[in-house]
């Protein structure tokens, strides 16, 4: 469980103080929750994102418990250092939207008859309680030759999420190299 500290002043100087510290700036919200403005050790949060085996990552944050998603981080553009994380409560029983990331498995046959593997959406919105929750889609590719791709509407949802991405929208495909 990934711990963390309730930041007091939530103003420029603080947080550039917290920053030179070590921190890693979050905002924490949720349907009927309070916002929570806190503050992890950048490191310690990388490692867990990184070792986390599903989508929503246990944090402990003053005395509180819960779970989370993470919704969008920023980084520094020059030095790539994160600088802002943005996380969702995952409260239980309330239906909410969630990204879910996009995996591909397999070697398509479209790569052999000189074609590029596009994937153009890694993550799809989904709706459903944090009980429902997929950890990714993973999807076969191993049969798309050139010109063919997999649409939203192929992917298997299971029961009690909603997609709420549009049916025709392609998620991966096998384009003709230039």
């Amino acid at each position: 469980m990934l711990e963390g500290i309730v930041r007091d002043s939530i103003g420029k100087k603080a947080s550039k103080a917290l920053r030179r510290d070590g921190y890693l700036i979050a905002n924490i919200y949720g349907k009927g929750v309070e916002n929570i403005n806190a503050a992890f050790k950048k490191n310690e949060f990388i490692k867990a994102v990184r070792n986390k085996d599903k989508l929503l990552l246990d944090i402990k944050v003053g005395d509180k418990e819960m779970s989370v998603a993470i919704v969008e981080y920023q980084k520094d553009p020059v030095t790539n250092d994160l600088l802002h994380v943005d996380l969702k409560v995952a409260v239980p029983g309330v239906v909410s939207n969630f990204m879910i990331p996009v995996k591909t498995v397999g070697l398509a046959k479209g790569i052999k008859d000189r074609g590029v593997l596009m994937i153009s959406k890694k993550r799809l919105r989904v709706q459903c309680t944090p009980e429902n929750i997929p950890d990714s889609f993973t999807l076969d590719v191993t049969n798309l030759g050139v010109g063919d791709s997999i649409l939203v509407r192929d992917i298997e949802v299971p029961e009690n999420v909603r997609m709420m991405e549009a049916d025709r929208i392609a998620v991966v495909g096998v384009i003709k190299a230039k």
